[in-house]
Order: C-alpha cells, then sequence, then structure tokens
C-alpha cells in the first residue's frame, strides 16, 4: 500500500520545496526541509488568523478582533502591516513577487491564498471525513484506521500560547474534535466485538464532560461485551446519580435504551461474542435464564393477549425541532414510575406556553419503554365546536388503535354506544397492555377520567390549558413562559445564532416583548424569516405598546390573541367581565380586594372569579393571595376592556378611589384631614389604619405605577389626590426616592385637575419629604411655592401645613424667629381646625425651638400637649415622635429615669407602627438616656441596634446623627478608635455636605471636642 499524503504527515511535494504549515501543535512552517522562523507569537497569531478564516478576505478590523480581541493596539491596524510585511518577507519563495505572495494585500484588508501552503488542518479535515464516511458505510476497520491518524494529529495541544479569542475558540473547537474522534472510535470498537480494546480506550481517555451519555452509553456496551453486566448497570446508576444530584434530570433516551437492554440481556441490541467465542460467563441467546427479580421480569405485552400478536402503534405527533429552556420539566415527565398502577400527570398553562410541544418531547423520550404503543388523542377543547372530541368519540379512537381490526366499533354507533359501555370495552381491552397514552388540550376532568387505560404500568401525560383539580394525578406540572435568557436561546434558534447575535440588546428586548411566550417567540422568528431585511430592532420597535405588539404577533392562521381568545371564550359572563376588569388593574399585581372593589362585588365572590381565572391558565398566581397576568395575555384583556367603555370606566373609577381611601385611612393625617374628594373614602373596605397600611405594603414598589396610570388615563384628579395620601406612608418607610417620584409624576397633573387645592398641596408635600430628608433649603422654597399657588383658594387646612413646614425649614436653616413665628401661626390654624396631627407636630417643633434656647420646662409643657394629643389620636406612631420630644426635654432637666421610660415606650410604638427611622432614631435617643446614666455598653449595643434599623434609603442626616451619637459614646467609653470612624464615616456618607450642622459635629467629635445632638426635628 503506497503511502498517501494525508497520511505522511508531510506532503512528498514538501521535499521538492513547496511551503507547510502546522497549527495543531506548536505553530511551525517549513519550505521542503527547511524550518521558517516566523518570529513572536503575535505575527504567529495574525497568520493563523488568516489561515483560519481562509479562503475570505479578513478586514483589519476583524484581524485586531480575532488577535488582540477587546483590546487592540494603540496604533491601530498600522501594526498589522509590519506583521504582514516580515511573514511575506518569511513564506514567500526566493523568486515570489508580491503577486505570488500566499498573503494577498486589499483595500482594507489581507486574504490567506488558497493552495500557497498545505497545513495540517487540512489534512485533519480530510481524515474526519474519511472516518464518517467509512463508518456510515459500515467499515469499521478503515473507519478505526482513518480516526487513528486523526488523533494522532491532535496528540499536542493546538496553537499554544496564542493570544486572541479566534485562538481561544478554535482550541475549542479542535478540543470538541478530539472528543469526537475518541468516541466514534470507541464505537467502531464496539461494532467489531473488540470489546477489551473498547474499554482501554473509554478508561484511557477520561470523560472531559462528567455528563457525557454517549460515551457512557458505549461504556456499558463494552463492559456487557465483556460479561461484566453488573459493572454496566453500575456505570448507568452512577450517570443517573450525577445527572440527578448536579442537573436535576434523568438520562436520556439512549443511555436509557441501554439500560433496559442491559438488564433484559438484549442480544439483537447488544450483540456479544456468543455468536463466535462467547467469553467466559458471558450468556448466550439459548441461554436458560435464572428467576428474575419482580424489577427484571418481563410486563405483559400484546403477545399474551388472546388476540395474538399485533404491530406495535405510535400516534404521536412529530417532535418539535426546538424546545429550550424545559430541561427541569422534561426530568420530571420522564421520571421512573411504579409498574403497579397508571400514572397520571397532568401540563397544565398558559395559552402558547408550549405544553404541547412539551409532553409530546416527553413522550417520545418514553417511546421504547411502553411495549405496546404510544397513544395520542387531541380533545380540542379550544378548538372549533365540530372539531371539539367527546369522551365517547375519543374512545372509539383508542380501541381501535389497540385493536387488531375496527371492524367490532363502526362508526355510526355515536347515539346508540353508552359511555359507560366504551368505558368497559376500553378497560377490558388494556387491562393486559402497558400503554402510554398522550390526552391534549383537555379542559376537564369528566372529560379525562373514561380515557385512563387499565394495564399496570400504564403513564398517562394530560395536557391543557385548565387545571384539573378533580383528576388523581401523581404529578401536577404548570408549565411558565421562558425566562429572558431562555426566550433569548429559543429565539436564537429559531432565527440563527449570527442574525439574533448580531443584535444582542434587540434580540433581549424582543424576547422581553414577547414575554418569553414560545407562541408568540415562533410568530415574530416567522416573521422575521418572512422578511430578511428586518432588524430585531425593527421588530421590536413595532410593538412598542400592547395594542401593538398583539397585532404584531400574527402569522396566517396563528395568532397570540387569537388562542387567548379560545380561553377567554369558554369562561363563564360573570369571569369574562373580571377578565376584562384586570386588564385595567394599575399595578402588575393585585389582590381580591382590588377586582372586588372594581367589579362591587364582595370579596368571596371576587376571589372565586380569581382563582376560576388560575384554574382557567388566564392568571397567575406568584404568591398566596397575590395574583398577575402575564403581560400580553394583560394587553388582550385590556383591549377587550375598551370595547365596553362604560364598564371599563367604572372599574377604573373604583380602583382609583381604592387606593385614595387606603392612602388617606394609612395616613397619621386620616381621612379627615384632607380637604376635597372625600369621595375616595366612602364606603371604605379598611376597617382601621392597619388594614390599610398593610395592604399598600403588600403592593411594594408599585405604588408609584397607580399615579402614572392615572396620569396616562386622564384621570388628573386621581393621579394627585393618590401622591398626596401616599406620602405618609412612604416616607415612614424611608421610601423617599418612590415618594418624590409619585408627587413629580402628580405636579403636572395638578394644572388640569378640577381639585384646585392639588397645586399647592403637592408643593406643601414636596417640602414635606425635603424636611424629612434634611433638606430644609430645598424644602423652604417648595412651602414658598405652595404659598404662592394658594392665593385666592381659601383652603385653611393646606395654608396651616405650609407655614408649619415653612416654620420647621427656617428653624433648621437659623432663622429662629420667623421660625417661631409661622409655627405658632400653624398652631393656632390647626386647633381652630381641629387637626390634632398639625397641631401636635408644630408644638413638637415649637418645643424643640424653646429647648434649643435652653427653656425646657417651656418646650416640656408644648411636648405634654403635643403627647396628649396624640393618644386621643390613636397612631403609634405620633404617639411615638411626640414622646421622644418630650424624653429630650427630661433628658436636659435630668430626669433621666423618666426619660428612659418614655423612650422605651417610644421604641415599641415605633416597632408597631413600622416606622423605620422613627425606629431608629427612637433606638438612637435611647442609646443616648443609656449613655448620660453610664450604662455605655448599653448604649453602644442600642446605638448599632438603630444603625441595622436604618435602610439604604433612610436619610443621610438621620444616619449621621446616629453615628455621632455613637461616636461620643465610644469617646466616652475610651474607645478613641473606633469614635474616631464613626464620625469619619458620618463625614463620608452621600451628601454629608449639606447638612452643616451634623457636618460640624463630627468634626467636632474628630477634634476630640464634647459634642452634644440637638433634639430630632419633624414637621
Amino acid at each position: 500500500m503506497g503511502v498517501d499524503a494525508v497520511g505522511s504527515g508531510a506532503s512528498p511535494v514538501d521535499s521538492r520545496g513547496h511551503l507547510r504549515i502546522d497549527l495543531l501543535g506548536p505553530v511551525r512552517a517549513r519550505r521542503g526541509d527547511s524550518p521558517l522562523a516566523l518570529g513572536p507569537v503575535r505575527r504567529q497569531a495574525v497568520l493563523a488568523a488568516l489561515i483560519l478564516r481562509a479562503p475570505a478576505f479578513v478586514t483589519y478590523r476583524q484581524l485586531l478582533d480575532d488577535v488582540w480581541g477587546t483590546e487592540p493596539p494603540g496604533t491601530g491596524h498600522r501594526v498589522l502591516s509590519s506583521y504582514v510585511y516580515a511573514l511575506r518577507k518569511t513564506l514567500n519563495g526566493t523568486s515570489a513577487g508580491p503577486v505570488h505572495s500566499v498573503i494577498h494585500g486589499g483595500r482594507g484588508g489581507y486574504r490567506f491564498v488558497p493552495g500557497g501552503a498545505r497545513t495540517d488542518l487540512e489534512d485533519l479535515v480530510e481524515l474526519v471525513a474519511r472516518t464518517k464516511g467509512a463508518k456510515a458505510d459500515g467499515d469499521f476497520d478503515a473507519a478505526l484506521d482513518h480516526g487513528g491518524r486523526a488523533l494522532d494529529l491532535l496528540r499536542g495541544e493546538p496553537l499554544p500560547g496564542l493570544p486572541g479569542p479566534l485562538a481561544d475558540t478554535e482550541r475549542q473547537r479542535l478540543a470538541r474534535q478530539r472528543r469526537t474522534l475518541h468516541q466514534d472510535r470507541a464505537e467502531c470498537l464496539v461494532l467489531l466485538g473488540r470489546y477489551p480494546e473498547a474499554l482501554d480506550a473509554l478508561m484511557a481517555a477520561p470523560l472531559a464532560r462528567p455528563h457525557d451519555e454517549p460515551l457512557a452509553a458505549l461504556r456499558m456496551r463494552a463492559l456487557y461485551g465483556i460479561g461484566r453486566q453488573a459493572e454496566a448497570l453500575a456505570v448507568y446508576q452512577e450517570m443517573r446519580r450525577r445527572l440527578l444530584d448536579e442537573l436535576g434530570m434523568e438520562p436520556g433516551e439512549e443511555l436509557r435504551g441501554v439500560h433496559q437492554a442491559v438488564l433484559r440481556r438484549d442480544h439483537q441490541l447488544l450483540p456479544t461474542r456468543s455468536a463466535g467465542s462467547p467469553a467466559s460467563g458471558t450468556p448466550t441467546p439459548d441461554d436458560t435464564q435464572p428467576d428474575k427479580s419482580p424489577s427484571e421480569q418481563r410486563l405483559p405485552d400484546a403477545s399474551d393477549h388472546p388476540s395474538g400478536p399485533r404491530p406495535r402503534r405510535n400516534d404521536l405527533p412529530g417532535d418539535t425541532a426546538c424546545l429550550v429552556g424545559r430541561e427541569r420539566e422534561l426530568a420530571l415527565l420522564t421520571a421512573p414510575v411504579s409498574a403497579e398502577g397508571v400514572s397520571v400527570v397532568t401540563v397544565d398553562g398558559t395559552a402558547g406556553v408550549g405544553k404541547t410541544a412539551l409532553v409530546v418531547r416527553a413522550a417520545w423520550a418514553l417511546d421504547d419503554t411502553y411495549p405496546d404503543g404510544c397513544l395520542f388523542v387531541d380533545l380540542h377543547t379550544h378548538g372549533a365546536a365540530h372539531e371539539s372530541v367527546g369522551p365517547q368519540r375519543a374512545l372509539r379512537r383508542l380501541l381501535r388503535a389497540v385493536r387488531a381490526s375496527g371492524d367490532e366499533i363502526p362508526d355510526d354507533l355515536d347515539d346508540v354506544v353508552d359511555l359507560v359501555d366504551l368505558v368497559t370495552a376500553w378497560r377490558a381491552a388494556t387491562s393486559a397492555l402497558r400503554l402510554l397514552l398522550v390526552v391534549d388540550d383537555a379542559r376537564s376532568a369528566e372529560q379525562v377520567r373514561p380515557l385512563l387505560p387499565a394495564g399496570p404500568g400504564s403513564r398517562v401525560l394530560v395536557a391543557g390549558r385548565q387545571h384539573l383539580p378533580g383528576l388523581d394525578a401523581d404529578l401536577r406540572l404548570t408549565v411558565e413562559p421562558l425566562g429572558t435568557g431562555e426566550a433569548v436561546g429559543l429565539l436564537r434558534e429559531l432565527i440563527g445564532e449570527s442574525r439574533a447575535d448580531h443584535e444582542p440588546q434587540a434580540a433581549l428586548e424582543l424576547a422581553r416583548r414577547c414575554g418569553g411566550l414560545p407562541l408568540a417567540l415562533r410568530i415574530a422568528s416567522a416573521r422575521l424569516q418572512a422578511r430578511p431585511s428586518w432588524t430585531l430592532a425593527f421588530l421590536a420597535g413595532r410593538m412598542s405598546d400592547d395594542a401593538r405588539s398583539l397585532g404584531e404577533l400574527r402569522a396566517e392562521d396563528r395568532s397570540v390573541e387569537a388562542a387567548f381568545r379560545m380561553s377567554y371564550d369558554q369562561l363563564t359572563p360573570e369571569q369574562r367581565r373580571g377578565f376584562r376588569a384586570l386588564g385595567l388593574a394599575p399595578t402588575a399585581r393585585f389582590d381580591v380586594l382590588t377586582l372586588a372593589a372594581m367589579l362591587s362585588n364582595s370579596r368571596e365572590d371576587a376571589e372565586n372569579i380569581l382563582e376560576d381565572l388560575v384554574d382557567a391558565s388566564l392568571l397567575q398566581q406568584p404568591h398566596p393571595g397575590r395574583y398577575r397576568l402575564h403581560d400580553l395575555v394583560r394587553a388582550h384583556a385590556r383591549r377587550l376592556a375598551t370595547e365596553a367603555p362604560e364598564e371599563a370606566a367604572a372599574a377604573r373609577t373604583a380602583v382609583l378611589h381604592l387606593y385614595t381611601a387606603a392612602g388617606r385611612i394609612a395616613s397619621d393625617w386620616g381621612p379627615e384631614g384632607f380637604s376635597t374628594g372625600s369621595d375616595g373614602t366612602g364606603g371604605s373596605p379598611f376597617p382601621t389604619w392597619r388594614e390599610a397600611s398593610a395592604w399598600l405594603k403588600a403592593a411594594g414598589g408599585e405604588l408609584v405605577d397607580v399615579v402614572a396610570y392615572a396620569a396616562a388615563a386622564g384621570q388628573f384628579d386621581h393621579a394627585c389626590r393618590i401622591a398626596e395620601a401616599l406620602v405618609d406612608h412612604l416616607v415612614h418607610e424611608g421610601r423617599f426616592h418612590e415618594c418624590r417620584a409619585a408627587l413629580e409624576l402628580a405636579l403636572p397633573c395638578a394644572d388640569m385637575a378640577a381639585d384646585r387645592r392639588m397645586s399647592s398641596s403637592l408643593r406643601n408635600c414636596m417640602g414635606m419629604v425635603d424636611i424629612y430628608q434634611g433638606r430644609f433649603r430645598q424644602a423652604h422654597t417648595w412651602f414658598t411655592e405652595a404659598r404662592r399657588h394658594a392665593c385666592g383658594h381659601d383652603d385653611l387646612r393646606n395654608q396651616a401645613r405650609t407655614v408649619a413646614g415653612m416654620g420647621a425649614a427656617e428653624w433648621m436653616l437659623g432663622g429662629i424667629e420667623d421660625a417661631v413665628a409661622h409655627l405658632s401661626e400653624a398652631v393656632e390654624l390647626a386647633t381652630r381646625l381641629g387637626d390634632g396631627w398639625l397641631t401636635g407636630i408644630a408644638l413638637c417643633n415649637l418645643g424643640a425651638i424653646r429647648s434649643q434656647q435652653g427653656r425646657h420646662e417651656q418646650a416640656l409643657e408644648h411636648y405634654t400637649v403635643a403627647v396628649a394629643i396624640a393618644e386621643r389620636n390613636g397612631r403609634p406612631r405620633t404617639i411615638s415622635n411626640a414622646l421622644c420630644f418630650a424624653a429630650d426635654a427630661h433628658l436636659a432637666l435630668g430626669r433621666h429615669t423618666e426619660a428612659t421610660d418614655l423612650l422605651r415606650r417610644a421604641v415599641e410604638l415605633a416597632r408597631e407602627a413600622e416606622d423605620l427611622p422613627l425606629h431608629a432614631a427612637s433606638l438612637s435617643r435611647l442609646a443616648t438616656a443609656e449613655h448620660v446614666q453610664g450604662s455605655l455598653r448599653s448604649a453602644v449595643d442600642i446605638h448599632h441596634e438603630a444603625l441595622s434599623t436604618l435602610t439604604q434609603s433612610a436619610s443621610t442626616w438621620l444616619e449621621m446623627e446616629v453615628r455621632i451619637r455613637l461616636g461620643n459614646t465610644y469617646a466616652a467609653a475610651g474607645r478613641r478608635a473606633e469614635a474616631r470612624h464613626e464620625f469619619r464615616t458620618a463625614l463620608s456618607l452621600p451628601g454629608a455636605g449639606d447638612h452643616p450642622r451634623q457636618n460640624g459635629m463630627a468634626r467636632d467629635g474628630l477634634r476630640g471636642d464634647d459634642v452634644r445632638c440637638p433634639p430630632e426635628e419633624n414637621i
């Protein structure tokens, strides 16, 4: 046999002066027998990139990306010309001119000339092709020969030390190529019956991937071939354990098939050397097998049936090509089940989520484990009326499928054969069969129960939009929309990786617009495939709002909205009304109370509707008592709502009234503290402020969305009133950013609102937020604007809040006399109005000014009145706030025990009110009381508790005060390093420079001066 160019490892033409370049080991070049010096690794990387991309023309930009990646050289593409010049000088023959160079230049790049040199990469490609061809032809000896020489070429690391992304990618590709060749070699040895060699090859090449099922299957076949059945089974058990523990999934179809064959000693699937010279201990087909354990005994199949053997039936529809992100679900659906009974699994989910594709994929994976057939019946519950398949019709189809002939059950017996008779016949026919049955598009348990087969070990997979609580099932699986990453992965599969990866951000946006719904993604992909000129960004832009999203997700007879409409059409009239109303909910998540308000129904009736919609897979329930609509389902519900405008207007108004009422009742101001819009609290479902506060808290970060919703709907009065009502709730939770965002959304609406009070009131609210955050100059500006906008409106309550706010801001800015005048005016107005909350707050601020002036007894008089008013009001937050001020006066007067008692009560009330800023402030005051009484260790612990109470959104000045107080305590305890740390931390907080008083105290602390924190200001 002659030696060919590929097999020799060096071309015969090399000796005649031809050029050869090797890349599968260290990058080398030679002309004939003479080695060529290629220079530094970066130059070698440029040569490798040109060869790897040959015969394509490679632009400067591409070369820079391939070799330098994200860190191109400062000289840009000019560095390439020097590299290429040196490479040409080395590689070109002595007589070759520029025209005959192996590297051609062009405008903006270079190209490696095909045929200009022989490379070991070409040798590898040819050998791999020959290996595959020989294996496909059944010539396993030739495949072993070609594959062995290919592996010889891949002995070392390819492109070692070469920098750049392209070299990394090529190394990974060649590593995969090496694994594939090893696998092919082992498989050929198994097929040739050379089991010991196959096992040696598999053991000598450890699995690079711990979950490589094909190699595990080959190892099992090799072990079985030399009579080591127990070890083969142990390989399966180890792989299955690893897959379950690390990936949460069962082995795939191939490995399970080999496992079953080893268990059953199936010599047709696993031929042994028994046909020739069997190994010692290797069973042959004629061996008499010992008694088997129950797990190894064959279950009855069709051959045991009185009607005799029959062809195995498989009615499953074709498997979908792309199924992404369903590994966990597939593992659950294909998990082993008991061989003693009939296993039933239900799979539900919203329209278009991919339920049918999932169960069909699972059924195909289970196909070979059901010897008597795989049956499929589509009940067409959500199709046209004439397509619907009732239990009788379905049973006739199934009976024909399992019987040798359909003559016993003629088509014309639909009206005369009773369902009970058909069920009896079906159970008798399947009693000795082990079947896999897939029931698609089921709507009720009543549809499915008659179809259940009777044979032990049978399995039934039921798919449908409706939950089936009335059906006894071993597993209930709800299929959720794909996550964003998985949705992008499906999009890449459908339109091609290169097209999706060319626009990564647009792909992400398109996946979001489709809401992770496989049907939507498939339709969007079909539109992109049909319109090659469209970019992903263009389609995403066309889906920029709800209405357009649904309009774009339509392709011929497929439509996302049509799929939703089929589910909607199955609802009762009351359920349809509830579904339409939910499309108008102002937040993504909602509860029973929201729907009850929108429908003017009781909570019980609203909850029944919500749960029915969950069962219909039109509504999701991410947490007990909280519901949400998928984005596309919500768009469909909103579109349906527009078809009944009067009903929609009533529902929208009712839900906005609900949020207004909740905010006002939860507020310390109380419903009576709002001058206008009292209809928002009429018939409120919140008996006390506690229920209202808890309801708002459950809404989380979506409260701002309610204001935005009202503004977008043109409900300007509602937008303003809700933003105003939410201020107290949000600031006392420390959610200042959300509070400010809501007010900023509402402010433009004030000019268009019928309630003329709102322009002034919302500015008062902005000033209050700034006061709470210690931004006193900005607060004063807001209160000044509020006074200007109040001109011409006789609203004493709003006027009282304006002057109280101005007084608090002026005090903190140093204007003591103006502050006292404004706060005194506020007390007079608030008392006349009977506004206990505002009276108490203004008195506390007046008292703090008197304390600052050293007039502590007078301050205590103000605080005592404020505490009494708060006690009558009954709100724990208000009482706690007043108690803190009173305790400050007692401390200043040396009444430490009285101060400590008041502060302990204030801490408990703040905790009860769940007011985090007030809780932190009251704890810090209590720590100060412990400090002055000499309990420094206790004071440090309480200060740290106060710091742990603060959230990231807490105001800077409050954290500064707590840290300054803690620093003072550390200093008093002689712990100067820790004291300096707290003072420095206070000065380093964001915006610390905006608080000169606290700034000065922290600097005094660093200098070692005694620091006394002033009482905490409030409004």
